[in-house]
């Protein structure tokens, strides 16, 4: 199929590529560089062989996404990954994030109306479940309110297109609700490109390992968690993209009579902020530099998933564990430097 991914040049987006292209299905992908660079194009062209056509456009741009769709009335689905993600930032500028995050998202959906296309995934999060007392956290949790912004956007663009597929009966649609992805593609040609400080974990670990920051701060020591620090689910990049490859096919295939489903991405282990830490010297033999610093507002103490409904579901589980994640991570770092 001719598939469109938007934000294909991001962290997840590139990964994704690349298993699609390794499934045989010819790929466009849509990314404005906002938060990536160019060179990740060369990154998935030197793994598949194969050069996705590639489109510099701002989905918030209404006439430029009807232009686009105009010239790609055949395709047979849409990956959305497209999106401001930096939860800090977002709580300082909320506008920012909601003009973009959802002005986009109903840009795609009303061309994907307007030319009588299916076939939507849509990059979602567990943030939707905020802080839930439910471990680990099933499709069944409450949708608590957001901690951010961010966290916001993703469950309004769940209802949006839930809303939507009720009122067309002829689109169908899944939100994938990702826990906490980490790692690299083992040839070290894509990873994780955060630009400036990073926000989340292992980027930082990474670059305190190279040199680049001088320490990582472990925020808080004294949550009720067998060594005081948060638990999250760290899932691996790779097995991430594939599941979007699998709910693609469940859609394609018609193998769901649901017009709209959302399933949870995780390894369904949970594993504290210590315990990577910990691993990542393991595996990498480099000891990390690191002090305990103040809780930082906003983080939940433990989330991981249930992940028996996309087994069920979507045919798809992890394969790859947190060593070989982190082993992959520290490689891409070292590539980064090289380079």
């Amino acid at each position: 199929m001719k598939i469109l991914v938007t934000g294909g040049l991001g962290y997840i987006g590139s990964h994704t590529v690349v298993e699609l292209q390794s499934q045989g299905h010819e790929v466009i992908v849509i990314d404005n560089l906002s938060n990536t660079r160019l060179s990740v194009l060369d990154g998935i062209t030197s793994i598949t062989g194969i050069k996705p056509v590639f489109y510099n456009i701002d989905l918030t741009d209404k006439t430029k996404t009807n232009q686009f769709f105009e010239i790609h009335k055949d395709l047979g689905g849409v990956i959305h990954f497209a999106a401001y993600k930096a939860v800090g930032e977002s709580v300082s500028d909320p506008l920012k994030y909601y003009e973009n995050n959802l002005f986009s998202l109903i840009n795609i959906l009303n061309n994907l109306k307007e030319k009588q296309l299916s076939n939507f995934i849509f990059s979602s999060s567990c943030t939707v479940y905020g802080e839930s007392s439910e471990q680990p956290i099933t499709e069944s949790a409450p949708v608590l309110k957001a901690e951010s912004p961010y966290g916001n956007t993703k469950q309004i663009g769940e209802e949006i297109i839930q809303d939507f597929c009720k009122s067309q009966s002829s689109f169908k649609a899944i939100a994938l609700r990702y826990f906490n992805p980490i790692g690299a593609h083992a040839s070290a040609r894509i990873g994780e490109l955060p630009l400036g400080i990073p926000q989340n974990l292992v980027p930082y670990i990474t670059q305190t390992a190279a040199g680049i920051r001088e320490q990582l701060q472990v925020y808080g020591n004294d949550y009720p968690t067998p060594d005081g620090t948060c638990i999250r689910d760290y899932i691996h990049v790779v097995d991430l993209a594939k599941a979007h490859v699998k709910a693609l096919e469940v859609l394609a295939e018609h193998k769901t009579h649901k017009n709209f489903d959302f399933f949870n991405l995780g390894t369904g282990k949970g594993s504290s902020v210590l315990e990577v830490v910990k691993t990542f010297e393991k595996v990498t033999g480099k000891p990390l530099n690191y002090k305990i610093a103040p809780r930082r507002e906003g983080d939940i103490i433990t989330a991981f998933a249930d992940t028996k409904k996309a087994k069920e579901g979507l045919g798809w589980e992890t394969k790859l564990n947190l060593e070989e994640a982190l082993a992959s991570s520290w490689k891409w770092q070292q590539n980064l430097r090289n380079t």
